[in-house]
Parts: C-alpha cells; structure tokens; sequence
C-alpha cells in the first residue's frame, strides 16, 4: 500500500435547498433546509485503509488512526508524518483493530492521548483503552497506561461489534462506548463492559466519581449506561452536559439516543438457549430504564456511525446540527435536535451524498472545520475537510 499522502484537490458543490424533514424519528431524510450554506470539500490525506478515528491537537496538527494498524500525523503546514508506536499486539480482525481515538484536554501540557483497541493476548483476545504520550515531532508514541482499561470483551471469532468510540466529557471523564461483541446476554449484563458506555478517570482508568452503579452488587462501577448494540459514534453536545450515542443496529434500525446516567439503550437478543437473536427490538420499551431514540432509521437502517455537532457562526443555518457517517447508504446524516433531545429535522448533506462512499467519522476540529475518515479499505480512504464556503 502506498503511503498516505496530502492533496490540495477542493471539490465544490452547488447548494441544494429544499423544505424540513418530518419531526418524527423515523422518517426518511429530507433535503436540506431553505438557506443551507454551500459546502466546500478538500482532501488532506489519501492512501488510507480504513481509518477509524481523527483528532486536531491545538496547534492544528491532525492526529489519524487506521483499524489494521497505525497513526499518521498532518502538520499544519501539510507534511505527513509516521507516527512510530508498538502495536505488535493489536487483535485487528473483522470490525475489531486500532479504533478510537481521542486527545487529553489538556494536550498541549500532557502530550497524552487515548486509544480504544483490540489486544492480541495469545491465549484470546480482548479490547483496551491505553493512554499514550506522542514526542514534540510527532514522530513516535509511546505506551504510558496499558491498559488504562482492560477486560472488554472481544469476539474471539469474528471481531463482529467491538465499538469502541472514546470521548470526553463536559467534566473531563473519559467516556467509552463499547460493542456487545454479537453476544446475546452482554448489553443486558451490567457485570460485562461490552455493549456499554463506560465512564472513567483518564488519570486512573477508576471509576468517575457519581457514576450510577457504583456500590451496586452485580454492576460495573465503570458503567455508565448499558443495553447497547454497538456504539459507534459519541457526541457531547456544546454548553450543555448532553452525550448522544450513535449505534449500528439489526435490519430494524440504527438510533440515535440522549445517553442518561444508568441509562438502558433497550437492546436484549438474549434468545432462548443463549443465542443472539437479531430479530428484536433495537430498544424495548417493555425493559427497565429504558431511554427512548432521538433518531431512529427504520428500515431499510443506513449503518451510522461517528457522530458530532457542528458549532461556530461560520457555519450558518448548519450550526448546532449534530452529523452522523453513514456506511450503507453513504453520505453525512444532519439531525437538528431540540434542548430536551427531540429530533426537528433531519436530512443528507449533498456535498458528500454518494461521493466518497463510506463515512466513518465526523469530527470537528479546533479549527471549526468539520474532518472526516471514509472507510473504503484497499488503501482508497482519505481524510476530508469540510468548511463551509
């Protein structure tokens, strides 16, 4: 595979208005609101193979990681550098590799950053968040906390469903989104930390303080919400304490969901005799503490993935808008949320409807721009900016 390389390709595409969506959570995508800015598309890296995550350091460095193996650094002047990191024990198989990725807040002090991962052990395999310091160049990374959290499940098999987004949040807890790993008792089991969204210390790997399960005979006090399916994406809202949840789910529907502390995202396919029956309900209603979808697909479901919003006045009538990668039919999903997390509008952002095929991750960088990862393979993936023109 050759290696990545920058691009000053800028792809412009016209703008394409038309009325809102219907305020239900199932209803099929609109076009985008009357007003919509025009957006601008811009290759920064290509020679890619299935990046998962992308992070902006302060001084506009891009950080990008790639599921078989890897991270890449782009400069702010454009010069792409190798980032040099032991992954000799990476368990990268299926959907399972070296997925999220995310910068400590305070980065420009720490030089810490977090990675969520599969972990060959040689007898098995499982999934762990490890803390990393990267050199001043950017040329090497080095393992500070390994694991900073461990024991996530992973499927032995397959690597079906193994998450795993990594975020902060407004209190500075390192919040982890797992996935069930296809095993039917998981998102159920408050024991387990697959098909959960975990909260920690990013200090310690502990378990944040206040967090809902903590002292509870039969739960993990690292968990913060449980009953997921595969979290894909994790979005925290601006100026407000609001995590969002984005998850790939069966062929009923993928969802978006406010996360609420102690929170069940409603997935059990605990069949008969143990089995994983995708038939269910992506969330039962009928289940304790269940939390409701902002969003939900319907069928056909789109396979949505990275979730974040968009904010700053450079973007228009577009701020606010939380966007979502979509993997199956290929675009950015925009889903205009109210304060109590009820879904306005929704609609397909033009400039990357059917273009760039799949999108992994939206991510908003320091800069205001949006970046995102195509998730193609076969060393077709670039990383993208988005500003609007």
């Amino acid at each position: 595979m050759p290696p990545p390389r920058p691009l000053s390709l800028l792809l412009c595409a016209a703008l394409l208005t038309a009325c809102s969506a219907d305020d239900t959570a199932d209803a099929p995508a609109a076009d985008p609101p009357e007003g919509a800015p025009a957006l601008e598309v811009s290759v920064v890296l290509d020679g890619l193979d299935h990046p998962w995550d992308v992070a902006q350091a302060p001084d506009g460095t891009l950080l990008v990681d790639e599921r078989e193996g890897g991270f890449t650094a782009v400069r702010p002047d454009g010069e792409v550098v190798e980032v040099a990191a032991d992954l000799d024990d990476l368990y990268a198989q299926g959907e399972t590799g070296l997925m999220g990725l995310v910068l400590d807040p305070a980065f420009d002090d720490t030089r810490r950053l977090y990675t969520c991962q599969g972990v060959d052990e040689g007898d098995g395999s499982s999934i762990a968040v490890v803390a990393w310091t990267v050199a001043a160049d950017w040329e090497s990374a080095t393992r500070v906390a390994d694991p900073l959290v461990g024991g996530i499940p992973a499927n032995q098999e397959s690597g079906r469903h193994g998450g795993c987004r990594l975020r902060f949040d407004p209190e500075g807890a390192l919040l982890v989104g797992t996935g069930d790993n296809a095993v039917g008792s998981h998102p159920q089991d408050r024991t387990e930390l697959a098909g959960k969204v975990l909260r920690v210390d990013p200090a310690t790997g502990a378990p944040w303080p206040g967090n809902p399960f903590t002292g509870q005979e039969g739960a993990s006090p690292l968990v913060w919400t449980y009953g997921h399916r595969n979290v894909q994406g994790l979005a925290v809202r601006p100026d407000t304490g609001q995590v969002y949840a984005a998850e790939q789910g069966t062929d009923r529907d993928d969802e978006v969901t406010l996360l609420s502390p102690g929170g069940n995202g409603g997935y059990d396919p605990d069949g008969d005799g143990g089995s994983y029956d995708e038939s269910v309900p992506m969330t039962d209603p009928a289940l304790a503490d269940v939390v409701p979808a902002t969003w939900a697909s319907g069928d056909p479901t789109i396979a949505t993935s990275g979730a974040t919003f968009l904010a700053g006045a450079e973007w228009g009538t577009y701020e606010g808008l939380l966007v979502v990668g979509v993997q199956k039919d290929t675009g950015l999903l925009a889903l205009r949320i109210d304060g109590d997390g009820g879904l306005v509008e929704q609609f397909r952002v033009p400039e990357l409807e059917d273009r760039y095929g799949r999108l992994r991750t939206p991510q908003l960088g320091v800069d205001g721009a949006l970046y995102v990862t195509t998730d193609n393979g076969d060393g077709e993936d670039r990383l993208l900016r988005v500003t609007a023109a």
